[in-house]
Order: structure tokens, then C-alpha cells, then sequence
């Protein structure tokens, strides 16, 4: 494969120490369910910080702090439109991961 139709899978990926210890912190982030529902709020595009706890029943200040872990591991940014911060996903990698892992888990919901 090219890097127009995606990565490798047979290409060994070979990270540091340091790379591994941060890969896991991002997993560990995305273990949590309500930072995992927020990002998945942020896979269709920008969304303001109010819509958000409104979708998913949680208050304002709670998925602020969230956003900022988010924010802070590169899975999420930020864009200021006057008072307001929409959150968007950071960029295709981590939208592609999601959309995999979602396409994953309802085809395992399938089969059984």
C-alpha cells in the first residue's frame, strides 16, 4: 500500500520507550467512557463545549475538563468562534482509529 490508500499492516511499527509510555497514557484517556463518548461527539465535525454536555448529560465545567486532557494528548483541538470554543477531532489518525474501532466492535456485536 501507498500512502494514499493507507499505511502497511505489514510494516513492524518500532516506537520508544517514550513513544509506548505515551501511546498507553492516550489509551488509558480513551478508557475513560465519558471521554470516549465526548470525542465521539467531535467525529462529525466542530461542536461547541454546551452541545456537548447537552448530548450526553454532563455539565459544562466536567467536559471542559475532560476537553483539556483530550486537548492535551493531541486527540482533540480547539477552534475560537467569538465567546464560544468548538471541538473538532485533532486530525485523520485519531478519526480513523475511532472509525475502526467502532466498525470493530459492531461487527463483533454481529456475530455473536
Amino acid at each position: 500500500m501507498d500512502a494514499a490508500t493507507g499505511p502497511d499492516c505489514n510494516r513492524p511499527v518500532s516506537l520508544s520507550r517514550n513513544e509506548v509510555t505515551i501511546l498507553a497514557e492516550t489509551f488509558r484517556l480513551l478508557g475513560d467512557p465519558s471521554r470516549l463518548r465526548i470525542v465521539l461527539c467531535c467525529l462529525d465535525g466542530p461542536i461547541p463545549v454546551s452541545d456537548i454536555g447537552e448530548r450526553l448529560d454532563l455539565s459544562v465545567s466536567l467536559v471542559s475538563h475532560h476537553l483539556r486532557l483530550l486537548r492535551g494528548a493531541r486527540l482533540v483541538k480547539g477552534l475560537r468562534q467569538s465567546r464560544q470554543i468548538f471541538y473538532e477531532i485533532a486530525d485523520h489518525h485519531v478519526s480513523h482509529v475511532l472509525r475502526d474501532m467502532a466498525t470493530h466492535i459492531a461487527e463483533e456485536d454481529h456475530e455473536s
